[in-house]
């Protein structure tokens, strides 16, 4: 999608929902300044659903990138150990694994085969993914090549960084877990617990009141 359909986008649902409430207010069944209201709530919900709808989609994307950085990076490792050039070894991720982030790396080989600078292709990644973890990976190993320092040990370290993150970010979602369980289980469980529980006592009185 393009910047100019991204806005066509937004105008074809913003406008319809602006002159819904102008019909509706021209009509008479909204009143006047509750129609300016509506109109510019209208308005806005047209022009940023779009966006959110393209925000969900690059979280999500991202989410995946950063869930499979790890596992890619030890088979880089692995390649790079086994003697393959760092190209050759990117080359090899993308025909072992598939998903969002071996799609990126084909199109960085893919700009470098055209004649772009590494350092650039590499770069692009990170301009169109926006995953930090991503970013320091790519820096590192840039920063490596430029000092002609060994790729191998710069990948290591990375690998064990990577998944020390991947396992704190599992703790860490795994601690939020019983506050996110509070909500229903208050609202929803509890209260279907007192009514089996507490049901047939409740009847019981209530039979006990009529009979007395």
């Amino acid at each position: 999608m393009t910047f100019n359909s991204f806005v066509s986008l937004q105008a074809a649902i913003a406008v319809p929902l602006g002159l819904l409430v102008a019909i509706l207010a021209w009509k008479g069944q909204i009143e006047g300044s509750r129609s300016v209201l509506l109109f510019i709530l209208a308005f806005f919900t047209g022009v940023m659903l779009p966006y959110n709808m393209i925000n969900t989609r690059a979280l999500k994307r991202q989410k995946e990138i950063q869930k499979s950085l790890p596992d890619i990076l030890d088979l880089l490792l692995v390649s790079v150990e086994a003697g393959l050039s760092f190209d050759m070894s990117l080359k090899r991720i993308t025909e072992q694994s598939s998903g969002v982030l071996s799609k990126e790396i084909t199109r960085a080989l893919e700009e470098m085969r055209l004649g772009k600078p590494r350092e650039e292709a590499l770069r692009g990644i990170v301009r169109r993914t926006g995953v930090p973890d991503l970013s320091s990976l790519i820096s590192a190993i840039i920063q490596a090549e430029q000092l002609g320092g060994n790729i191998a040990n710069t990948l290591r370290i990375q690998a064990t960084s990577m998944r020390q993150k991947r396992r704190q970010r599992a703790e860490e979602a795994a601690m939020k877990a019983p506050i996110k369980m509070l909500f229903p289980l208050v609202f929803f469980i509890f209260p279907t617990l007192f009514i089996v529980l507490l049901g047939p006592a409740f009847i019981r009185i209530m039979q006990t009141f009529t009979t007395l």
